[in-house]
């Protein structure tokens, strides 16, 4: 549990706005109170579980995820004693749940973006002739990560789910829209633009649900939430707890768009990174150009003006891969254990392709397997270790790699963000790798940041993207030193992750 912290050099207006904006991810549900200055003055978080009833299976709690998140605003706002001006909304992407609409009773576990429970039926499609069409409405690969495969599970497998569906009986939602309906006592259902987009339901031509994807997947729009701006007003709250009633939420938008936003990143030729339990690598796009060399275009966020698209690269597994090969090591903390890796001369020779649920950008292999090469008698735990930690950098090598391919232009930099970043043995790294400079946000809230920064701008305390530019961002720069042995390196690692790719 972490409670509110508000610094004393951060003096607060009683009069001046005040936001609270909520980032519930994989790991944590965190809260945060933001000023007029786009400063966090208080933080509560917490911890979430994940579990696996069957291989390749992931899941949460729903009401976990709420009452974490409640828990989460009452440690943020403990002591606090004015009102609050707005809400914003940050969530993890992709997993969905459904619940019951006259009860709001969930009925099924929040299935993660991470579950690979759907693969049967994108082998299906896939082997039907379907992926170029999807790829071609939606921008994403048929793959069991996004939320149609999730949601046509879940109906096949309640009770009448399907027919319940059709008749309007049945909320089928992502974490954004599970929140928004327990916020505003199950008034409103309704997602955003960005969540919309990672459904594979949603087109990105027209800018709504897709009669034939919604016809292909056997999902029902009479189930599904109304979609509207990332920005703008989509309910009031009712009282729950340390919330007050009658706060209007403002800004709905999924975590990794939120932390391009909440990084600046407006503009074609920034490359932003997110490195959490996954890791997603994104860069804003005039328009939703379809990628050629195995990324995702999405949309970024609509901001009640217009909608902001971008391409992105998502990695199932970095910071899973490091807790992951923590297990093999009890006893030990991640942070020892990644001291220790990076004390080591090097990997020994060690490489790891942490595919324990498939492969994400740009490869997409949802069936590859994990695999750990170049053991010797010599190698230990903290080699694997330390193979985990390289492998997020190789990783996002190939996106990055991926990227300049399609957007044509040389990339410069990459902003880095999410709680890998801490790390900097592994920023430093990633720089050598790269050979760009890593610049690496020192807010742990990006995302929710960001969320807020759309609240704002809603509210009137920003007029437009330019009056955020000018808020203050504490950043950190790793400059790359060397790379002339990371490049023989990451040609080993191509050669291990060709044996899990077909």
């Amino acid at each position: 549990m972490m409670r509110a912290r508000i610094s004393s050099n951060q003096t607060m207006n009683e009069c001046s706005p005040l936001i609270l904006a909520l980032d519930e991810g994989t790991s944590n549900a965190k809260a945060v109170l933001v000023n007029e200055l786009g400063q966090v003055i208080a933080r509560g978080s917490r911890p979430l579980c994940l579990s696996h009833s069957q291989p390749s299976y992931s899941e949460q709690d729903p009401l976990m995820i709420w009452e974490s998140t409640l828990a989460a605003i009452a440690d943020c706002m403990n002591g606090l004693d004015r009102p609050l001006s707005a809400l914003a909304i940050s969530n993890q992407r992709e997993s969905v749940v459904a619940w019951d609409r006259a009860s709001g009773a969930p009925l099924s576990p929040c299935i993660s973006w991470q579950c690979r429970r759907s693969l049967p039926l994108c082998n299906e499609l896939h082997a039907q002739g379907h992926e170029a069409m999807i790829l071609g409405k939606t921008g994403l690969a048929l793959d069991p990560m996004f939320s149609a495969g999730k949601l046509r599970w879940i109906l096949d497998h309640l009770d009448n789910g399907h027919a319940r569906a059709a008749a309007g009986k049945i909320c089928l939602g992502t974490i954004d829209s599970w929140l928004l309906w327990n916020l505003s006592g199950g008034r409103v259902f309704a997602t955003d633009y960005s969540n919309a987009a990672r459904t594979q339901l949603f087109n990105l031509h027209t800018g709504d649900w897709d009669p034939e994807l919604l016809e292909l997947f056997a999902i029902p729009v009479a189930a599904l939430a109304t979609i509207q701006p990332s920005a703008g007003f989509f309910a009031h709250t009712v009282a729950n707890g340390s919330l007050a009633a009658g706060i209007p939420i403002l800004s709905m938008i999924g975590d990794s768009h939120a932390a391009l936003y909440g990084q600046g990143g407006f503009a074609p030729g920034l490359v932003k990174a997110t490195l959490g339990t996954g890791s997603s690598l994104m860069t804003p796009m005039p328009g939703p150009v379809v990628s050629g060399h195995g990324l995702s275009t999405t949309l970024a966020w609509h901001d009640g003006k217009r909608a902001t698209y971008a391409m992105e690269g998502n990695i199932v597994h970095t910071g899973a891969a490091v807790q992951w090969a923590s297990r093999l090591m009890p006893g030990e903390s991640i942070d020892a254990l990644s001291e220790q890796a990076a004390q080591l001369d090097d990997n020994g020779g060690v490489y790891f392709v942490p595919a324990l649920s498939g492969l994400g950008a740009p490869h997409w292999q949802a069936d590859a397997r994990g695999l750990i090469c170049g053991l010797t008698e010599g190698a230990g735990g903290v080699h694997i270790m330390r193979a985990a930690l390289e492998s997020i950098a190789y990783q996002i090598r190939d996106v990055f790699d991926a990227m300049q391919a399609d957007t044509g232009t040389p990339l410069k930099e990459l902003w880095v963000d999410g709680g890998a970043t801490r790390n900097r043995w592994l920023m430093q790294f990633l720089a050598d790798l790269l050979q760009r400079p890593v610049i690496r946000s020192l807010s742990p809230e990006v995302s929710a940041l960001g969320a807020a920064h759309l609240a704002g701008k809603a509210l009137g305390i920003w007029r437009d993207d330019a009056s955020l530019q000018g808020l203050e961002r504490k950043r950190e720069r790793f400059d790359p030193v060397s790379g002339l042995k990371l490049e023989g390196q990451y040609r080993e690692w191509q050669k291990s992750l060709q044996r899990t790719v077909r």
